[in-house]
């Protein structure tokens, strides 16, 4: 092996924890190599898209420094114009003064800042990894070999699934995790809907679709929302959305042809009592996230739900000295793009400070 092409840094996964690693490792002249994931049929059916879980969000109003404003012309000239497909300009309010950072936009300019400071970007998924002994072997999936003194790992979670047989039937006409990536299709026009879940991303879901669908209906397991109480009071306010209390989905109908049509919910407090039929153009599933953890079985210590266990007196270590993790794949508790930014550059400072003590 050529230590020449050793790297110092390699991150693998694009979502902001990613991206701000990759910054504050480049500022640091690491010279880091950033892994962004493959957009793949087989990715985009796992929810594993590129550039994390903010780029199938709508507004993103928790994130400092992007207040309410007409980002427009300001997107245009800082993201390359290949790039903006991904922002959903269309989507903006009337009233520019409304108008604030979409969650596309927002990991777009984190890439492009990251490109500025000269990090090196791959466009492939990592599939293996070797972390045994130093430096540390990657394989990305042209199987292509990579090695580095130390590794970032911030590949995020994806969307869990209802687990439905007729679910998986309707995939891609008429089921979907992702209500801004299909919500504004045809199929769905002025058309009822139904969001399944209970936190802040079902709402979020439920309130973009109001966009378009002519009713949104909301179905939680229980009699309670865990969403936040503005984003309640917003599902409360908009006359297009119907809360179904203690609801859960048992069979999605339809036809190849048309796609969802109607949807069965049986009630989870009298499972007895015969299931409430409901019409449908389509079910957008919003239950939470699971770790993109499958590829490091074995190379890492994760918890029982797949998720990065941080195991020394570093916020970002990990089981193997010299592999730091950060963002939504070590956190099952915030989950919010601030809090993986930060812990992307908590990791980036921890794997600096380990390569200085190593070497």
């Amino acid at each position: 092996m050529n230590e020449v092409t050793t790297q110092n840094v390699a991150i693998i996964g694009s979502g902001p924890a990613g991206w701000t690693a990759a910054i504050y490792a480049a500022r640091a002249a690491l010279e880091p190599i950033l892994f962004e994931g493959a957009l793949t049929p087989e990715n985009q059916d796992a929810g594993r898209l590129p550039m994390g879980q903010l780029a199938t969000t709508t507004y993103v109003e928790n994130y400092p420094g992007f207040p309410a404003g007409d980002l427009r012309e300001y997107l245009k000239t800082t993201i390359a114009e290949e790039r903006q497909y991904a922002l959903p300009y269309d989507t903006f309010d009337d009233d520019a003064s409304k108008r604030g950072v979409s969650g596309p936009a927002l990991v777009e300019l984190m890439r492009k800042q990251a490109l500025d400071c000269g990090v090196r970007v791959v466009s492939e998924d990592v599939a293996k990894v070797d972390f045994s002994k130093r430096p540390f072997k990657l394989i990305d999936s042209n199987g292509d070999e990579y090695f580095a003194r130390s590794v970032i790992v911030a590949t995020g979670a994806s969307a869990r699934w209802l687990g439905l047989t007729s679910e998986e039937l309707f995939k891609n006409n008429g089921v979907s995790a992702c209500a801004v990536c299909d919500g504004a299709l045809p199929r769905f026009y002025k058309r009822p809907i139904l969001v399944v879940g209970g936190g802040d991303s079902a709402a979020e879901d439920a309130l973009y679709l109001t966009k378009f669908a002519s009713k949104v209906y909301l179905a939680h397991r229980r009699d309670q929302l865990r969403a936040s109480n503005v984003m309640q009071k917003r599902l409360r306010e908009n006359p297009k959305v119907e809360l179904l209390w203690n609801r859960v989905p048992t069979e999605i109908l339809g036809s190849s042809e048309k796609g969802v049509e109607r949807v069965k919910l049986a009630n989870t407090l009298d499972l007895k009592e015969a299931p409430l039929e409901i019409e449908a153009s389509g079910v957008f599933v919003a239950i939470g996230r699971r770790p993109n953890t499958e590829f490091l079985e074995g190379a890492l210590n994760l918890d029982a739900n797949g998720f990065i266990l941080h195991e020394s007196a570093s916020a970002t270590a990990t089981s193997v000295p010299g592999v730091f993790a950060a963002g939504d794949c070590a956190d099952s508790r915030y989950r919010q793009a601030i809090v993986a930014a930060g812990s992307g550059a908590c990791a980036a400072l921890d794997a600096e400070r380990f390569l200085m003590e190593s070497e």
